[in-house]
C-alpha cells in the first residue's frame, strides 16, 4: 500500500509543472502589421489590417507599418491619396 502511495506522490510531484499556466504564445504567426490601401477607382485610401490580394480594386502603398500610429501619419503624408 505505501508504494503504490509513494508512487502515486512520485507521479503527482512530477507532472504537476506540466500544469502551470502558461502566457499565451502566438508561434507561427506574424505580428500585427498596418498597410494603407488606396482604391483603385475612386483614390481614396484607407488603413487596413490585411494585406490586399493582388489583382483586386485595392492596392497596398508604400510597405507594412507596425503601430497604427505609424499608418496613420504616413496616411496623412500621403500625397497620391485623395482625401
Amino acid at each position: 500500500m505505501k508504494k503504490i502511495l509513494l508512487a502515486t506522490a512520485a507521479i503527482v510531484a512530477f507532472s504537476a509543472p506540466s500544469f502551470a499556466a502558461e502566457t499565451a504564445k502566438t508561434v507561427g504567426q506574424a505580428p500585427p502589421s498596418f498597410y494603407l490601401a488606396q482604391d483603385s477607382a475612386t483614390l481614396k485610401c484607407q488603413i487596413v489590417e490585411v494585406q490586399p490580394v493582388a489583382g483586386g480594386s485595392m492596392k497596398v502603398i508604400g510597405t507594412a507599418h507596425a503601430t497604427k500610429a505609424s499608418a496613420e501619419m504616413a496616411l496623412k503624408a500621403n500625397k497620391t491619396c485623395t482625401k
